[in-house]
């Protein structure tokens, strides 16, 4: 058991090594998501992370929300998803205004924050664009969503 989890650095931090979290392919996967990957600014992070966010919390919203049976499920889910975005828009910027310890999220992090976020302004920047892309995200999986016998019509060449 000693051979395959180890203490990662400093014992006393808490963080162990394994095969899991210190493989190269799990670094290599964590380090090309938008939060640790670098060149991006916080805005073009939160944007994709927005979108990513609010893509995904379209479907539970519109097929599992207590609106599916209604007759507007897809705009329920819109609505939901995008007032649960601008939820979590809110609680970045609880977030941010809470006074971010750089030194501790470096301490406990496998990978260095961006530079972007040692500060309220990176924060916010990041906040703004997650408010943007989550809404636009929902928006664009309600429109797949809305127009899906089109666009299968067009796959298909009009045959079923």
């Amino acid at each position: 058991m000693n051979d395959v989890i180890k203490p990662a650095g400093d014992p006393q931090i808490g963080n162990l090594e394994t095969p899991i979290n210190a493989s190269a392919f799990t670094k290599a996967f964590i380090g090309n998501l938008p939060a640790y990957r670098v060149g991006l600014s916080p805005q073009r992070r939160g944007l994709e992370i927005g979108m990513a966010h609010g893509y995904l919390l379209y479907g539970p919203f519109a097929l599992l929300g207590p609106l599916r049976d209604s007759e507007i499920p897809g705009l329920a889910g819109l609505l939901s998803a995008a007032a649960l975005v601008v939820i979590l828009t809110a609680c970045l910027s609880i977030y941010s205004g809470a006074g971010v310890n750089p030194a501790v999220t470096r301490a406990t992090s496998p990978f260095a924050p961006p530079a972007g976020f040692d500060s309220n302004e990176g924060w916010s920047e990041f906040a703004g664009g997650f408010l943007i892309g989550g809404i636009g995200g929902a928006t664009f999986a309600y429109l797949l969503a809305a127009n899906l016998p089109l666009l299968t019509n067009l796959v298909t060449g009009g045959h079923s």
